[in-house]
């Protein structure tokens, strides 16, 4: 599984790297540090991801199978 976050919808509201701390870090202005990458997420972090972008107000993350 891949994470992609869409930097232009990323609002900065932090509630993906509060879900999935281990997974997404914020920069000083509160914004995910992985805008507009794509990310392979570890399988012990596919629930965190899963609950990072189910989160996202703005459903700036997507997530995609391998």
């Amino acid at each position: 599984m891949r994470l992609a976050i869409d930097g232009a919808g990323c609002m900065g509201h932090g509630r993906c790297y509060q879900v999935a701390p281990d997974l997404l870090t914020f920069d000083d202005e509160g914004y995910v540090t992985v805008r507009g990458e794509t990310i392979d997420v570890p399988a012990d972090q596919r629930v965190a991801a899963e609950d990072a972008a189910g989160t996202c107000p703005e459903q700036a993350i997507a997530l995609l199978e391998d």
